[in-house]
Parts: structure tokens; C-alpha cells; sequence
């Protein structure tokens, strides 16, 4: 049986268009099937993550429409009244505004500026040295804090610190100096916090830098060596470079929560005389919108974190990629 087509007749562009795409429309289905197949056991080793990702930061993002509502409990998400911006005005209005700001973001920054550093440096130290047992010991005294929590962490900063039987107000007063309440000091306070959070954490971030230096070719080092270069020139010229994009990519994902400055280490360490230098955001969050009950406002402040973290993002990932050619995305 033949298909005679009228004469005079003329098949439309889009005609045309729907005729060819719809059989590649269902060949590149047929290959996507075909590739998720060939890597099952792939995406079934992604599944957990997925889901935790989809149950703990998707699906809450409903509950999220509660910082434009005056929300109550018994009412529900969506039986609540709209308040508009009534929650971000409130926040940004409040007394302590510029103090949180500034609180949150010297604290985040000066553990990022000297944090990294310092982990950069003794991932250089412990791939470049040739005692293999005296790296694994550097090793496990240095993560071993990672694994404490700041409880356990204030316990220690406390024997340490303490005016009445700290170990470093001993020493200052077998000097003949006079104790230091390096806790409930303005003055103190910031300093300890900054220097404690890098002691717990650096071991636990050198981890990253030490195996991006462990994925360098070991013949770079070889002809580097052949040629002559010591140490530090293998250093500057193999082994930074090597690590730069990881240097980049931890340092545009530091910069996406430049706003969390570290709650929980925060709210074990600091007290009412230093809450014109310790209280952040989250600290007051959590006595703004939790003990007293203003959800809504706690996740406005949320919702605000979020906005500020992703225009710092993509403004560091876009000046990384003229300065240094490397990007997150």
C-alpha cells in the first residue's frame, strides 16, 4: 500500500522539526537508560546521599515560606497568617545588628585567613618529610582534636586558661605578672577562639591538602631533583601549584558560610561580659528565636545566611576564574 501525497502540498518548518526530533528525542532516552544501567551500582552507592539530601535540605525548603509568615504552631505552615518582610525587618533593625555582623564575620574570617595557612603548611611539612613513622604519630596527635567536642574542648581551654589554677596564669604569675581571665576578657576573648578553633581543626582539614599532594606525579619531584632544586623550590614550583585548585575550591566553599562562625564553639566558650565580641548571629538566633519561640524569625535569619553565602559565591568564583583560572562551576 502506497502513501500518495497531494499535490501542491508543502510539509511546514516545524512540521519537519517535530518529525526529526521526536526519534531523537526517544534515542537519546533509549542511551540514557542505557548509561544509567551500564553505571548502576554508581548511582545505588549515591543513593544515601541523595536521599539525605533530598529529605533534610529539599523537602524542609517548604517550611521555609514560614519567614514571611507570623507563624504559629497550632495553626500549621500553611494556616498561618503572611507577614511579609515584617521578620527580615526585624533583624535588620535590631540593635545588634552591626555588632553580629561584624562579630560573625571577624570570627569567620580570621579562621579561614590563618586557619588555612597554617593546615597548607603542615600538609607541606608532612609530605615532604622521610620519616614514615614519625609522620603517622604527627598525624594522630594532630586529627586526634578534630574527634572532641568543644565541651571536652572547654574543659581543656579551662585547665589551661583559668585565672585561679590555669596552667598558662601559673607561668605568668611565677613570672611575677598578674592572672589573665582570658575567657571573660573583651580584650582575650576573640584570640582564644580564633587560636582554639585552629588548634582542633587544623589536623582534620590537613587531610584534604595532603592528598591532593600525594595525587602529584612523583617524576615531577625526580627531574625537579635532577635539575637541582631543593626543598623549597619543589615546594613553590610542584608542590603549590599542584594543590592550587583545591586551594581554590576550599576557599570558595569557606566563603559560601562565611556567616556560620561556629555556633557550637561559641556558645560553650562565651559569657555575658563578652557578648560585645562573641555574640554572632547564631548565638542570637538561638536566644531570639528559640528559647523564645520566634521561628520565624530564626528562619528568616536563615533564609538571609543563604542569600549572602550565594552572592559570595558566585562573586569569588567568578574573580577566581580571571585571577587564578580556576572555578567551582
Amino acid at each position: 500500500m502506497s502513501l500518495e501525497i497531494p499535490s501542491g502540498f508543502s510539509p511546514s518548518a516545524t512540521a519537519i522539526a517535530a518529525a526529526v526530533s521526536a526519534p531523537s528525542l526517544s534515542l537519546r532516552l533509549k542511551s540514557f537508560a542505557r548509561a544509567m544501567w551500564r553505571s548502576r551500582w554508581l548511582y545505588l552507592l549515591m543513593t544515601p546521599s541523595l536521599l539525605y539530601f533530598l529529605v533534610f535540605k529539599y523537602v524542609p525548603l517548604w517550611n521555609a515560606q514560614i519567614a514571611f509568615k507570623d507563624f504559629k504552631p497550632l495553626l500549621g505552615v500553611s494556616g498561618s497568617p503572611w507577614s511579609g518582610f515584617e521578620h527580615f525587618q526585624t533583624f535588620l533593625n535590631s540593635f545588634y545588628f552591626d555588632q553580629l555582623i561584624i562579630n560573625t564575620i571577624v570570627f569567620s574570617g580570621a579562621k579561614l585567613i590563618f586557619g588555612m595557612p597554617v593546615a597548607i603548611i603542615l600538609a607541606l611539612a608532612l609530605h615532604e618529610t622521610w620519616f614514615k613513622r614519625f609522620r603517622t604519630v604527627v598525624q594522630t596527635v594532630v586529627y586526634l582534636p578534630h574527634f572532641l567536642s568543644w565541651v571536652i574542648m572547654f574543659g581543656i581551654l579551662l585547665m589551661l586558661l583559668s585565672p585561679g589554677s590555669g596552667l598558662i596564669n601559673s607561668i605568668i604569675k611565677q613570672f611575677g605578672g598578674d592572672p589573665i581571665p582570658f575567657l571573660t576578657s573583651p580584650e582575650w576573648f576573640r584570640p582564644v577562639v580564633i587560636l582554639s578553633d585552629i588548634w582542633k581543626e587544623t589536623g582534620w582539614s590537613t587531610i584534604i591538602y595532603l592528598a591532593a599532594l600525594l595525587s602529584i606525579s612523583p617524576h615531577l619531584y625526580e627531574a625537579a631533583t635532577v635539575d637541582g632544586a631543593n626543598y623549597l623550590q619543589r615546594i613553590r614550583h610542584i608542590s603549590i601549584p599542584g594543590i592550587m585548585p583545591v586551594i581554590v575550591l576550599v576557599t570558595l566553599l569557606r566563603l559560601g558560610n562565611i556567616l556560620d562562625a561556629g555556633f557550637n564553639q561559641i556558645f560553650v566558650l562565651y559569657s555575658v561580659p563578652v557578648y560585645s565580641v562573641g555574640d554572632i548571629i547564631d548565638t542570637w538566633v538561638y536566644r531570639q528565636g528559640i528559647l523564645q519561640f520566634q521561628f520565624s524569625l530564626a528562619t528568616a535569619v536563615g533564609l538571609f545566611k543563604g542569600a549572602i553565602g550565594l552572592i559570595l559565591i558566585l562573586a569569588a568564583n567568578r574573580v577566581a576564574r580571571r585571577l587564578a583560572q580556576q572555578t567551582l562551576f
